[in-house]
């Protein structure tokens, strides 16, 4: 009877651990966490004015790859003039990986 009882137990552990991993390894980054992400990353080289992010998520291909990502924008007075960026954040990890000038 206690073997079967440590059976049960093991394979009831293993059986969780499985069903976490494959619920933590799917997680993605909410569209508001990586617009917060951004802001923070543009805040360290100057105040931002704005900025916003679509929901959807989209698929960017650079340098070979193909990122699955958020697209967003930020805002800046630079100089008295307005420049706007727009920046694409990996869905997964939370890196920006491209940023391009708008204005």
């Amino acid at each position: 009877m206690k073997r079967r009882d440590a059976l049960l137990a093991i394979s009831a552990s293993f059986l969780a651990g499985f069903i976490a991993k494959t619920v933590l390894s799917n997680r993605q980054l909410s569209p508001e966490a990586a617009l917060e992400t951004a802001k923070e990353t543009f805040k360290k080289s100057g105040p931002i004015s704005g900025s916003w992010i679509y929901m959807t998520p989209e698929t960017l291909e650079k340098d070979g790859l193909s990122f699955t990502v958020y697209r967003g924008g930020i805002s800046r007075q630079i100089d008295d003039k307005n420049v706007d960026y727009v920046f694409y954040t990996d869905i997964d990890t939370g890196s920006i990986v491209d940023v391009k000038s708008v204005s």
